[in-house]
């Protein structure tokens, strides 16, 4: 068993910056594929970022690409995404999640391993 647990989130303004953590308790995560979903009200769960296991390749959706960045620190079994330049449409409810995986995983239905979720409300 996996748990994750996501710090970071908050009430920021239009083009400020902020820094999502995901700490996993339980297994390392230097074995799994490490994905940061969103989902804002009334919509579904959208890919933001994924990082895969084999050689640390980051992959972004196009609505993010440039402004975001994951990352991750295997000693601290934490992975984070920064986001800069936020913009009112990121608001949303902020996910990370994990699965045993070498490569990159894009489908959120493919993740078995969920965090609670941290908020992530960009005013204009």
């Amino acid at each position: 068993q996996v748990q994750l647990v996501e710090s970071g989130g908050g009430l920021v303004q239009a083009g400020d910056s902020l820094r999502l953590s995901c700490t996993a308790a339980g297994r390392t995560l230097s074995d799994y594929a490490m994905g940061w979903f969103r989902q804002a009200p009334g919509k579904e769960r959208e890919f933001v970022a994924t990082m895969s296991t084999s050689d640390g390749s980051a992959y972004y959706a196009d609505s993010v690409k440039g402004r975001f960045t994951i990352s991750r620190d295997n000693a601290k079994n934490t992975v984070y995404l920064q986001m800069n330049s936020l913009k009112p449409e990121d608001t949303a409810v902020y996910y990370c999640a994990a699965v045993l995986s070498l490569g990159p995983v894009f489908n959120h239905r493919a993740y078995g391993y969920w965090g609670q979720g941290t908020q992530v409300t960009v005013s204009s």
